[in-house]
C-alpha cells in the first residue's frame, strides 16, 4: 500500500508501507490509515527519527568494520536513506508550524 504525507510549504511524500511502518516504529506511534501530526508533535518525531537513523549507522558502522567494501556499502543506513525525505517533510513543517496530514 502506498501512503501520502502533505504539509503545506513542502511537497508531498509518498511511501510504501514497509517504511511508513518503520518509521513509525522508530517513533513510537502506532500506524493509522489516517492521521494528522500536530505542529506541537513533531519536534519529538524528529528527534526520535533522527536517534533510530543514527543508532542505525552506528550499527552498520561498528558491525561492518572487519567486513570487506561490498558488505559495507550494504550496510550503509538504509532508513537514513529512505526516510530523508520523510524527515525533511517534518522539518518544513516544524519551520512553518503546519501539521503533517495523511490517508483519505
Amino acid at each position: 500500500m502506498i501512503h501520502q504525507f502533505q504539509t503545506k510549504n513542502a511537497a508531498p511524500v509518498i511511501m510504501l508501507d514497509d517504511l511508513t511502518h518503520r518509521i513509525f516504529n522508530a517513533i513510537g506511534r502506532p500506524f493509522e490509515n489516517q492521521g494528522i501530526f500536530l505542529p506541537e508533535q513533531i519536534p519529538a518525531y524528529i528527534e526520535r527519527l533522527q536517534a533510530a537513523i543514527n543508532a542505525e549507522q552506528n550499527d552498520a558502522s561498528s558491525s561492518s568494520a572487519s567486513d570487506d567494501y561490498d558488505d559495507q556499502s550494504a550496510g550503509l543506513s538504509p532508513l537514513g536513506r529512505r526516510a530523508y525525505p520523510f524527515l525533511e517533510l517534518l522539518r518544513r513543517a516544524q519551520e512553518s508550524q503546519e501539521p503533517v496530514v495523511w490517508g483519505t
